[in-house]
Parts: C-alpha cells; sequence; structure tokens
C-alpha cells in the first residue's frame, strides 16, 4: 500500500510516498481503507520537531517522537474511510460500515492507505451528513475545543470571547460555545475571516489587527486562547472577577476520548456544529499541504484525500 513516511525531522519536503506492506487486523481491530486525512499544525510540529514548548516539556517532546530520528514514521492523527476487514473477536463494527477516528492513541498513520485501529479505540461510524473530509477534520479539533470548553463550565447568556476564532480549534469553538452552551460569543481572528466567525454563530466579530478586545474592560465570563499565542496576562485582563481563562495547550486535557467523539457525532447530526474546511489536496501533495499549513494562516481546517473517490466536502468530488 502507499504511505506517506518521514525518517529525520525537517521541512515539508522530508516527507516521501513510498510503499509499505498492507495490515491486517489483530482479533480486536479493524482494518480501515482511509478515504480522508488531515493536516494540522501538530503534524508539521512533529515533522520539524519545532515544537512550541521550553525546558522539560521540550525534553520529554523529543523522547516521545524520538530523539534522534521519528519513531513513528507517517504522520496523520485523524482519519475517515471504510472498513475493509474485522478481527474475529469484533462485534462493533462490519466489513462496509463508514467510520472516523482519532489515531493519536496507536501511534498515527492516517497519511496511508490503509490503518488497523483496535475496535474500542476512538472510532465511531461516521455522521452520514458529513463528508469523508469534514468527518476527519472534525475529530482533533472538535474534541480540543470542546474538552476546553467544558472546563469553562459555560453557562447560557455568559459572555465567552474566543481568540483565533478562525483557526481549526476556533471554529469548532465559536459553534459549540454558541449554539451547544448558549453563550455570547466574540471571535477574535483576522479581518478576512470576519464573516466566517459571525456565520458559525459569533455575536461579534473582532479583526486583532486593529482592535484590542481588553478595550471594553472587565466583561468575559471566559476567554479561551484557541491558538496558543495569547499572553496570558492579556486575556486575564478581559475577565470578569472569578472568570475563566483557558489555554488551548494547557487546558486540552490528556487523551482523546470515544465519549467525546460521540458527542461530536451527535451535534453534527442535530445540526449544531460543521467542520470549516479551507483547503483540499490529494495525497500526492502533502508537501505542499505542509507548506500551507505552516504559514499559519489556515481558515479552520486543510484536508487530504487518500482515495481517489473520496468525497473532501459534501456533495463535491475531488
Amino acid at each position: 500500500m502507499k504511505a506517506v513516511v518521514y525518517t529525520q525531522y525537517g521541512p515539508a519536503e522530508v516527507l516521501r510516498m513510498v510503499d509499505v506492506p498492507k495490515p491486517a487486523p489483530r482479533d480486536h481491530e479493524v482494518l480501515v481503507r482511509i478515504n480522508a486525512t488531515t493536516v494540522t499544525i501538530g503534524d508539521t510540529i512533529m515533522r520539524s520537531l519545532n515544537m512550541p514548548v521550553h525546558g522539560w516539556q521540550k525534553v520529554m517532546g523529543r523522547f516521545f517522537l524520538g530523539w534522534r530520528s521519528p519513531r513513528r514514521p507517517t504522520l496523520g492523527m485523524e482519519l475517515a474511510g471504510e472498513i475493509e476487514a474485522v478481527g474475529r473477536e469484533v462485534t462493533r463494527f462490519k466489513p462496509g460500515d463508514a467510520v472516523f477516528a482519532s489515531t493519536v492513541a496507536v501511534n498515527f498513520g492516517g497519511y496511508a492507505e490503509y490503518k488497523c485501529l483496535p475496535e474500542d479505540g476512538v472510532i465511531a461510524v461516521k455522521p452520514a451528513n458529513l463528508s469523508d473530509g469534514e468527518a476527519a477534520a472534525l475529530v482533533g479539533a472538535g474534541m480540543t475545543a470542546w474538552r476546553c470548553l467544558q472546563k469553562g463550565r459555560i453557562q447560557p447568556g455568559q459572555k465567552v470571547l474566543i481568540y483565533g476564532a478562525s483557526g481549526a480549534v476556533g471554529t469548532n469553538a465559536v459553534q459549540l460555545a454558541s449554539r451547544r452552551f448558549g453563550a455570547d460569543v466574540t471571535g477574535v481572528c483576522s479581518g478576512a475571516n470576519l464573516e466566517l466567525v459571525r456565520s458559525l454563530g459569533a455575536s461579534q466579530a473582532l479583526d486583532y489587527t486593529r482592535q484590542d478586545f481588553t478595550a471594553g474592560g472587565a466583561i468575559y465570563d471566559v476567554v479561551f486562547d484557541a491558538v496558543g499565542k495569547l499572553a496570558p496576562a492579556q486575556g486575564k485582563r478581559a475577565l470578569k472577577p472569578g472568570g475563566v481563562y483557558l489555554n488551548v495547550h494547557a487546558d486540552s486535557g490528556r487523551g482523546e476520548q470515544l465519549e467525546h467523539l460521540l458527542i461530536l457525532k451527535e451535534l453534527v447530526e442535530a445540526g449544531q456544529l460543521q467542520p470549516v474546511i479551507d483547503r483540499v489536496y490529494p495525497l500526492e501533495q502533502i508537501v505542499a499541504a505542509h507548506r500551507y499549513v505552516e504559514q499559519g494562516h489556515k481558515k479552520g481546517n486543510v484536508v487530504v484525500t487518500v482515495a481517489p473517490h473520496a468525497d473532501p466536502i459534501q456533495g463535491r468530488k475531488p
């Protein structure tokens, strides 16, 4: 099967397409034929080893990823596809099921034609109203936004500010905060993305290059930095007494859970959540996809189609 691998850290060009053996599912595993995956900022960080942390956290990151060279040669933290085969003991799924899943706990691997996943992993039947690309894009950013906002204990009518509202996590957070939690949401983003953020449910959208969201004083119940680029002191200045400051790196929790993926599925099927897709690339253009994501200006998600027949956006063929 085809897979994209990297054997050294560096620029996007270290990624290369190779032939590798097709995996076979063990007793409690399913074999997924991957239709779509994504390129996240996390993928580019692991590939380049340009980690946004310092000190002991950076040392631990190096041990996890591989000190001299990558321990996990195939990136791709989320996927959507179809189950081709199941292990002898599998009961949750059957061949032909359309699924979406996280690969974070199973050494990644979305940049390939096939991936074996444990039946009890973070995998579920795909929402029928999402394409392959949209379903793959929902997984990581959607669960991250959900975990962070849960810590805010948001109540209906509270004022919530989301910094980085047009990114992958931010676009999910705006929708969840406004539509699921009933908050009055202000989104901070670039001027080019103001209308997008308003369309997702924000009552106000501020251009961070022109407007200081702290100018109005301490008016927010929750401030969520969805990109990890906001100085905590600045964010906290906008909080009411007793307000909650959230940071995507510090408050996203440990590990992804099936429970959270199923919650997102319910919200999508209820019309309360829709992944935002910026660009779509075929797997053969993975280097170009990484280059684009590294620029830091993407809106929502960047999808990579793996199978030729994959539907990247609902109703639109590649």
